[in-house]
């Protein structure tokens, strides 16, 4: 480290407070504020005493005062631009730079202004502080263009895109809204990546484009510097060293090649971006809140909390590559930066002088030379601002036009593959608790606190057991899974030095020292997973490490790419991983595969769907055994057997939220419902404390709009087919196993029933819709026969006689059909319970072979009814309906029904073992079986339909 720089007196404050330095951009002047005074001080470095290092002009400096309070904010536009000032007493002005002449009054606020910034060529001024909104104002003609709105906390931090197509903006609570300045919508929301300064006014938040435009940098979480990448927000690095405490100020070199940062810890370090390292560094008596690369030359101005400043020559030793190396100097800013100067002139736009009097002049037809006409007052529905904006869409929308022609070959911005994360962590926030883990079980939560982070267990259920004591962290987790008998937790690399850890702590054993731990030397942990007896990590090697409940190593399994997240439950252990780098499009392309880690089998291997444009936010399983997905497009699908193996969207979110401002943090679902912490915009994740309220909603497909105006229904009716189809294959799993169904098998029932409720319900709907054909196909779905004399019911109140006599014919069939359902028959008793066997059944009729619902149905999941015979009830019904007065007043040929009703009543009379009777089904005489011709040992069921043997 060199020797420390002396810094020369600026500003006169009573307590440490931001101030500001801006260099110009021949170098020539420097400009400071600070917010304990109303004064703009505008230095001439033209001529400073030779030899001095960090010297400053010995003349005395322009000095502003038109602010009535401290000045809080000040920037500089583009060559030979303006000087605009922001303060605590709510306004924005401007001043002609260096001189220093008072232009005007720019905008006023309700509250303090914190922030401002100009963009490259001049033409917008983004102002912005403690007030809801960050106003983009012309600089043309001094209108508001727009107002974005999104952060909840004050503005403190603005920067450009030296591209012109977006503008980031930082809060107190660290959270960074990218905007899109052609239509002023959120294009990325990244939440509390920096620190929380909410409490602290003298030190804010900040950010700021490379000149190139291709990373945005923002103050990190542990003391560094991360980058963002321009186009997807993703993290693409950080700059970590010997920063003691948070990075609070920083500026680009103009190459872009160096960043200068400065700490809470007084120290200002000068990094290489391509190497990921400090090169220089300096230490200072007082926290340095400003900082501001000379545009000509290897030097750097300093300002300090008690408004000091000086210039630090040399900052990037003269053996390395000069940080001005490869800038185009004096170079004009047009609104147009990457068009060449004849297309500029081609359209009549001149490039921003700085003077007010300076415009935009246009005529009608072709455009006109340059002009430097005075701006006339214009109507109230011109607007400056807006045409500018609308330019740089056109620009936007030009550009990708041109990039899509030439050879067929379409240059598509590069789309970052989603890094790896743990389900049901949160992000961490300077001084706060946040959560490793949260299930439907209860959380794992750290707080970090001097270097170390205190970890505790807690569980949704008080009563649950022994509360498990909470642990001192000095690995530094940041991940963690938790069950029912323990939780394993895992930290990253923290640099060459510091392995990867994983930790398993059980909640109770029966000997001493059950806890274990597991170092990597050469590797990292990047997610972890529990389940019955086992623990699972994927680390960077792509490798799949499972390990046993007490710490034996017992399989290493390679994945087919970067793992996304993992999820455990019993046996099962579901991995995400990418299958290839991203479309074009923005879509992931990430696979899944599931592993009975018991069995040492795989049970499910595909991709994983996603919406579109979308990533994936949670995976998880149900207390049943059900594989879900959940992506930041708010839909949440579950994995079926349905179909060879199918994920099926159970909820959208765009239908569920109430308002606009809802977020969904999913925590698990069960057969029915999504439990979730509803989180209110622009906040994606819950805090600690207060607890988080778990919130439980009603699975919704993404239906169709319907004809019928009966979406809630359908949706109700789709939902518990699909719990029925899974009921159904848990029954024929367990019966395979000969395990007992008693219990599936009342469950299926009173789904069927509740099916059936649902199938009236849009039955219903469909009469009052005139739609007669979806009616009839709802009909023969009905599972039992007194729904099917409901829908009758239903048909005869709406008026609608044929529908009613297709309802009719259908309940025949059923009836028909339900006297060739084999009955039980007794075969002896196994473990103290009677055994019953059936008979093979016979074929069923075409017309309910086509039915869906008895297709479904096997003969393990048709409960042995055993009852009087439905011929007897079928009678019934017959003569109640083809006896009526009404029927005969008709003249009606009902001879066909009551020759049906004639072969009834004989079968009728035959079951109940009243009559001899020739079958006029079979042809044969089945008398025999009330005379006693046929062996009484033999025990099986009369059927009238089947031939009878004669005993021998």
């Amino acid at each position: 480290m060199g020797r420390l720089l002396k810094l020369r007196e600026a500003h006169k404050t009573d307590a440490p407070a931001t101030c500001s330095v801006l260099w110009a951009h021949d170098g020539s002047h420097l400009a400071t504020s600070c917010a304990s005074d109303t004064e703009v001080l505008i230095h001439d470095l033209s001529a400073p005493p030779p030899g001095r290092s960090g010297s400053t002009a010995g003349s005395s400096p322009v000095v502003l005062r038109h602010h009535k309070e401290g000045v809080t904010a000040i920037a500089l536009g583009p060559t030979a631009g303006p000087l605009a000032s922001g303060s605590f007493d709510h306004s924005v002005k401007l001043y002609n730079f260096p001189v220093g002449s008072f232009q005007g009054n720019v905008t006023r606020f309700t509250l303090p202004i914190k922030s401002l910034a100009f963009n490259k060529s001049g033409s917008l001024l983004a102002a912005a502080g403690d007030d809801d909104g960050i106003k983009l104002i012309s600089t043309i003609d001094l209108t508001i263009s727009r107002v974005l709105k999104g952060h909840r906390g004050p503005v403190t931090g603005l920067s450009f895109d030296p591209k012109h197509d977006y503008l980031a903006s930082i809060d107190s609570f660290g959270t960074v809204i990218y905007w899109e300045l052609s239509t002023g919508k959120q294009l990325h929301t990244l939440k509390s990546i920096a620190p929380n300064y909410n409490s602290d006014s003298s030190v804010l938040n900040t950010l700021s484009w490379r000149p190139d435009g291709e990373m945005l940098a923002v103050p990190g979480l542990r003391n560094d510097v991360v980058m963002y990448d321009r186009d997807t927000g993703e993290k693409l690095f950080n700059l970590r060293g010997d920063h003691e405490k948070s990075v609070c100020s920083f500026c680009w070199s103009p190459n872009g090649k160096y960043l200068a940062t400065s700490g809470l810890d007084k120290q200002v370090l000068i990094w290489d971006v391509d190497l990921k390292q400090d090169i220089e560094r300096q230490k200072f008596e007082e926290r340095i809140c400003g900082l501001s690369w000379k545009p000509v030359g290897n030097s750097l101005a300093v300002i300090d909390v008690v408004g000091r400043f000086g210039i630090w020559d040399n900052p990037v030793p003269v053996s390395m590559k000069s940080p001005t190396e490869g800038v185009v100097l004096n170079e004009p800013h047009s609104l147009f930066e990457d068009e060449d100067e004849e297309e500029v002139l081609g359209k009549g736009i001149s490039c921003y002088s700085g003077s007010l009097d300076d415009s935009i002049e246009k005529g009608s037809g072709d455009f006109s030379p340059i002009s430097r006409k005075r701006v006339k007052k214009r109507g109230p529905s011109f607007d400056e601002g807006e045409e500018v904006l609308q330019e740089i869409d056109s620009r936007k929308r030009r550009k990708e036009s041109e990039n899509k022609r030439g050879d067929g070959e379409i240059r598509e911005r590069a789309v970052r593959m989603q890094d790896a994360f743990q389900v049901g962590f949160t992000p961490p926030q300077q001084g706060k608790r946040r959560f490793l883990c949260y299930n439907l079980l209860g959380c794992v939560t750290s707080l970090e606190n001097d270097g170390f982070s205190h970890v505790e267990v807690d569980f949704h259920d008080t009563g649950r057991g022994p509360r498990v004591p909470s642990m001192t962290d000095y690995f530094g987790f940041t991940m963690a899974a938790l069950n029912e008998k323990g939780c394993v937790l895992a930290n990253p690399c923290k640099g060459e030095k510091n392995m990867s850890t994983l930790m398993y702590r059980p909640f109770g054993s029966w000997a001493n020292n059950s806890e274990w731990s597991m170092r990597f030397e050469l590797e990292e942990v990047k997610v972890v997973a529990l389940g019955k007896n086992w623990v699972a990590a994927v680390t960077s090697h792509n490798f799949l490490r499972i390990f046993t409940e007490s710490g034996l190593q017992m399989h290493i399994l390679s994945v087919n790419g970067p793992v996304v997240a993992a999820a455990g439950s019993g046996d099962l252990l579901a991995v995400v991983t990418h299958a290839s780098d991203c479309l074009s499009s923005g879509d992931q392309v990430l696979e899944i595969k599931v592993f009975n880690i018991n069995e040492a089998t795989q049970t499910i291997s595909g991709r994983l769907p996603l919406t579109p444009c979308s990533h994936l936010t949670w995976l998880g399983f149900s207390e049943d055994g059900r594989l879900g997905s959940f992506d930041s497009k708010g839909n949440l699908r579950v994995y079926s057997d349905q179909f060879g193996g199918s994920w099926l969207p159970v909820f959208s979110a765009d239908k569920a939220r109430k308002s606009e401002d809802e977020n969904y943090w999913i925590v698990g679902f069960n057969a029915t419902k999504l439990f979730c912490i509803v989180c209110k915009s622009p906040e994606s994740y819950p805090s600690v404390m207060p607890k988080p309220v778990l919130t439980i909603l009603e699975f919704s497909s993404p239906l169709a709009s319907s004809d019928l105006g009966a979406d809630e229904v359908e949706n109700e009716f789709m939902m518990t087919n699909l719990q029925l189809s899974e009921i159904r294959k848990k029954i024929k799993d367990m019966e395979a196993f000969g395990l007992d169904v008693t219990a599936l098998d009342d469950e299926a029932f009173s789904l069927e029933v509740k099916l059936d409720r649902c199938i009236l319900k849009l039955i219903a709907s469909c009469c009052h819709s005139d739609r007669l054909v979806r009616a009839t196909e709802l009909a023969r779905l009905l599972s039992t026969q007194k729904s099917l004399k409901g829908a009758i019911t239903i048909v005869t109140a709406s008026k609608l006689p044929i529908l009613q006599e297709k309802f009719s014919t259908i309940l025949e069939e059923r009836m028909l059909d339900d006297l060739k359902t084999p009955e039980p028959i007794p075969t002896g008793r196994s473990n103290g319970k009677t055994a019953y066997s059936v008979q093979p059944p016979v074929r069923l009729s075409p017309m309910m072979e086509k039915s869906p619902d008895l297709n479904n149905r096997t003969p393990n999941t048709i409960k042995p009814q055993i009852k009087s015979s439905p011929a007897t009830e079928t009678l019934k019904l017959v003569k109640a309906r083809y006896s009526t007065p009404e029927n005969l007043a008709q003249g009606e040929d009902i001879s066909k029904e009551r020759e049906l009703g004639s072969k009834l009543e004989k079968l009728a009379t035959f079951v109940k073992g009243k009559g001899n009777a020739t079958s006029e089904v079979t042809g044969k005489d089945v008398s025999s079986s009330a005379t006693g011709n046929v062996k009484p040992e033999l025990k099986f069921p009369i059927n009238p339909f089947a031939r009878v043997k004669k005993a021998t």
